[in-house]
């Protein structure tokens, strides 16, 4: 989500809750899906294919993104120097080494909608990128693990950037998280960087997502001409990882938890 004017964050019942988990499970299901498909030789528009007809026929939702301020596809995929908002293309094939960022979302039949992304290998990444996508997972555990009532927005950005600046990357301040239910981007914007003790303050009930992006170099982006497409500005790699959450009573819940759990990624 671009970043934008502040508004009213909602606050959501117990029934309204368990509509946003199913819906993040939902889009968390079609990522886990993808995972064996993602290999060397295999386009980024193969790969879009494979999801619509998942979301589709199997969960019987509507791809969020097909249309979305114009977008034309069902998922992002933002290869390796691609920040964010890749638009799937039968001209970019997957090779070796590289690192791959895929965001989707889905619409329930009740209007509710998922929104979760994750980093892929193809096949084996050298050692900057695989730090690179370790550490950026490591930033987004440290912004959930700083969600509970009474923390604020400020903590959660804070415990982001002190991850990024240790490891010596850029944290992107151009996009940001954000609210999530009925509506695609609501309230509140989730800023990957900040102050602890500073802005929003959270309640029960709030449900947004944390989607932290670090750049291998610098921090600064650019958009190209195609409208949606980003990229960093130096061409050094990104990665991206993206959880819905939910502040609850004594903490958080995350709300699009992968079905095939962690792996070898610390868990949440």
């Amino acid at each position: 989500m671009r970043r934008g004017k502040a508004k009213v964050v909602p606050i959501r019942g117990a029934d309204e809750i368990a509509l946003s988990r199913e819906a993040g499970g939902l889009a968390a299901r079609v990522l886990a899906m993808l995972t064996p498909h993602v290999q060397p030789g295999v386009s980024t528009e193969a790969l879009d294919a494979l999801c619509h007809d998942f979301i589709v026929n199997e969960l019987r939702c509507v791809p969020t993104n097909v249309g979305y301020g114009g977008f034309p596809k069902t998922i992002c995929t933002s290869l390796n120097h691609v920040v964010c908002h890749g638009i799937p293309s039968d001209k970019e094939v997957l090779k070796e080494g590289d690192i791959l960022n895929v965001d989707v979302a889905v619409t329930t039949p009740q209007g509710w909608i998922g929104d979760t992304s994750r980093m892929y290998y193809v096949g084996q990444p050298g050692n900057q990128a695989r730090r690179l996508v370790e550490t950026t997972y490591e930033a987004l555990l440290a912004g959930i693990r700083a969600v509970k009532p009474g923390a604020t927005l400020g903590d959660v950005g804070h415990a982001i950037q002190s991850v990024a600046q240790r490891e010596r990357f850029g944290v992107v301040r151009d996009y940001c998280g954000h609210g999530i239910g009925t509506v695609y981007h609501d309230e509140p914007q989730v800023l990957h960087y900040g102050t602890p003790g500073t802005g929003l303050v959270l309640e029960p009930g709030m449900i947004f997502t944390i989607e932290p992006m670090l750049n291998a170099g610098k921090a600064a982006t650019r958009e190209l001409s195609d409208g949606w497409t980003v990229i960093t500005n130096d061409k050094s790699l990104s990665a991206q990882w993206e959880h819905m959450v939910v502040v609850t009573d004594t903490g958080h819940d995350v709300l699009t938890r992968w079905p095939e759990g962690t792996g070898s990624y610390p868990p949440i």
